[in-house]
C-alpha cells in the first residue's frame, strides 16, 4: 500500500508513523512512572541512548555516499542533527540542562518537522527511515525523562536552551549564507508547506520563531519549574 514514487504529508506511510509516534509516548510515559527512582531507570535510560546512537549515526553516515550526498541537505547541520545527540546525552547522564533541551526542541521544533515535513523520500527509502527514525526518538526521549523519570526542567535550565538554541541558529545563519545552503530553514521557508507559511517574510519570521519559541518554552517548564525550588537537587544540572 506504501508502494508511492515520493512521500507525500497525511499519506498512509505519514499517519502509521504518527499512531505509532502517539502509543509510544503514552508506553514510554508508563514505562518510565514504573521505573522512575528504582535501579532499572538508569539502565532503560542508558540502553535508549546506545539505541539512539546505533540508529542514528550509521544513518547520518549514509547521508555521505555518493548514491545519497547532497551539499543541501546531508551535512549534520538541522537542528534535530544536533538534538539527537543530545537527547543520547541526556538518556545516558539525565543531565538537567540536556534533558530540557530536548524536552523543548522535541515537543516544538522537532513536532513541527513531524507534522509538516519536508521530505520526498517514501518509504522504505534510507531518508524516508532516517527523518522519521530520529523525529521519533528525540521526542520519546523527552517524554521518557521529563514526564516518565520526573526530571523536571527548572528556569535555570530554560535559560540555557535558549542560549544553545540562538548559538545553532547565529552558526547555521551564517554557513547558510556563505555556502548558500538553508538549513534550519533559517534563510529562506521550506519550498513545502509548513508552519513557517503564516509568518512574515526572511529575516522577519526568524525573528518572530524566536519570540513565539522563547514564550511557548516558558509554558513547557513552568508546571515543572514552579513545583520545585530551583536549587533543588537533581541528576545533572
Amino acid at each position: 500500500m506504501w508502494a508511492a514514487d515520493r512521500f507525500e504529508a497525511y499519506d498512509s506511510s505519514h499517519v502509521t508513523v504518527l499512531v505509532v509516534f502517539v502509543i509510544g509516548i503514552a508506553a514510554v510515559i508508563a514505562l518510565g512512572h514504573r521505573c522512575r527512582d528504582t535501579p532499572a531507570a538508569e539502565i532503560v535510560s542508558r540502553s535508549a541512548a546506545v539505541a539512539v546512537v546505533a540508529v542514528t549515526v550509521p544513518m547520518q553516515l549514509l547521508q555521505f555516499t555518493p548514491a545519497e550526498w547532497s551539499l543541501q541537505t546531508s551535512l549534520p547541520l538541522q537542528l534535530c542533527d544536533f538534538a539527537w545527540m543530545v537527547a543520547a546525552h541526556a538518556l545516558w547522564t539525565r543531565n538537567r540542562t540536556t534533558t530540557t533541551i530536548t524536552w523543548l526542541w522535541g515537543l516544538t521544533l522537532t513536532m513541527q518537522g513531524m507534522l509538516t515535513p519536508d521530505l520526498v523520500s517514501p518509504f522504505p527509502e534510507p531518508r524516508f527511515l532516517m527523518f522519521w527514525i530520529m523525529h521519533v526518538l528525540i521526542i520519546w526521549a523527552g517524554f521518557w525523562l521529563v514526564p516518565g523519570l520526573g526530571t523536571g526542567p527548572t528556569w535555570s535550565t530554560y535559560r540555557r536552551a535558549i542560549a544553545a538554541t540562538l548559538a545553532w541558529l547565529a552558526g547555521v545563519l551564517v554557513f547558510n549564507a556563505v555556502v548558500g545552503t538553508n538549513y534550519g530553514y533559517v534563510n529562506r521557508k521550506p519550498a513545502r508547506a509548513s508552519l513557517l507559511d503564516v509568518l512574515p517574510e526572511w529575516p522577519w519570521y526568524v525573528g518572530v520563531e524566536i519570540a513565539v519559541l522563547i514564550f511557548v518554552w516558558a509554558l513547557l517548564v513552568a508546571p515543572w519549574a514552579l513545583r520545585r525550588p530551583e536549587a533543588a537537587p537533581g541528576p545533572g544540572h
